[in-house]
């Protein structure tokens, strides 16, 4: 199964600093991938940050899994 999560994320100058974004907040890709990184759960992320949810989270991972991958010429 693939995940879309170009109409989850937002790259926008005015928000953060033009740091992917989750849309319609000011919730950084970077914090969920690192947070999930560091042990916290998708349970405790959500409460920690009630406008997500788990398909946020999912394309989160998802746009980090997409610019880990090599580019083909």
């Amino acid at each position: 199964m693939h995940v879309e999560w170009r109409g989850r994320i937002v790259v926008d100058p005015e928000l953060h600093h033009g740091e992917p974004c989750i849309r319609r907040t000011r919730i950084p890709v970077s914090v969920i991938i690192s947070s999930l990184a560091d042990g916290i759960s998708e349970e405790e992320l959500l409460e920690q940050y009630p406008k997500l949810t788990r398909e946020d989270i999912r394309a989160a991972l998802a746009y980090g899994a997409e610019l880990l991958q090599p580019k083909s010429i």
